[in-house]
């Protein structure tokens, strides 16, 4: 099943005006459901719009968009995706347990269903022990970890994240990179994940989407094959020519033959300066 598909998407803002700004242009890109795809590129290419887009928070100015084979306006109402960002956007006055409640209160569902869920989601993201605090309460760890279980609360198809973990220190930081792939290997969730870090964009996706500066189109897509991942795979071989590959691609540097005497210097002083 295909999770999202877009097809010759385009976003202008302000158009026909002198402050008119191309965003996106021509923008083809397709996840597969259980995928889990990073969108990297220069600040301002348009990796925040192109999600945005998906959760129908914006719409296209030309171009396709579809999600879960439905408009994108369709699978927003139905609750097909959940969404995160850099900051967790807790509701201070509600406890741990009643935000995640949040989505599935606004969608009817029944008290002691939303409860029984709410519970369910912390436990997966080892918050049993804090239903009742409040986010005033929790580390910004913490609560960008009840910002997860709120939107997987409603066992959506798709998660959506922008830069989620972007304020956070390094060693929480690679915490919730493995709690995240745990998640979603158990939801089988597809997830388009919006970073600036090079290695989160390869530890964690399938596939890093490249994309170009504004006007932003997508410039390369790096296939990501490093099997489980664990302490280990930050430091092996296949991580590091990961992340050689899309700094490359970030470049616009051609990778080199395998003929050339130099290729392997070069691969390893690129991997030594990331």
């Amino acid at each position: 099943m295909t999770a999202v598909a877009l097809s010759g998407v385009g976003k202008v803002f302000n158009a026909g005006r002198a402050d008119q700004v191309v965003a996106l242009t021509g923008v083809d890109l397709t996840v597969d459901s259980g995928q889990f795809v990073s969108l990297i590129g220069p600040s301002g290419c348009g990796k925040s719009t192109l999600l945005r887009l998906v959760a129908d928070l914006i719409q296209p100015t030309s171009g396709t968009l579809t999600v879960a084979g439905k408009p994108a306006r369709k699978a927003r109402l139905d609750q097909e995706y959940g969404i995160a960002f850099q900051q967790a956007g807790l509701f201070e006055w509600r406890t741990v347990l009643r935000n995640v409640e949040l989505p599935l209160e606004l969608r009817g569902t029944g008290r002691r269903e939303r409860k029984r869920r709410a519970e369910e989601m912390l436990e997966l993201v080892g918050l049993a022990d804090f239903t009742g605090h409040y986010p005033a309460q929790l580390s910004g760890g913490m609560q960008q970890r009840v910002a997860i279980a709120r939107a997987l609360a409603v066992h959506p198809l798709l998660l959506l994240m922008d830069e989620p973990f972007g304020a956070l220190d390094e060693m929480t930081r690679e915490r919730l990179q493995d709690e995240l792939l745990r998640i979603c290997a158990q939801t089988g969730t597809s997830t388009i994940f919006v970073t600036h870090s090079i290695p989160e964009a390869v530890y964690l996706s399938d596939r890093v989407v490249v994309m170009s500066p504004r006007p932003g189109r997508i410039t390369d897509v790096i296939e990501i094959d490093l099997g489980p991942r664990s302490e280990a795979t930050r430091q092996s071989a296949g991580f590091f020519a990961g992340i050689t590959k899309v700094r490359r691609a970030l470049r616009g540097t051609p990778a080199p033959t395998s003929s050339s005497p130099s290729a392997s210097s070069s691969a390893s002083a690129e991997v030594t300066a990331s």
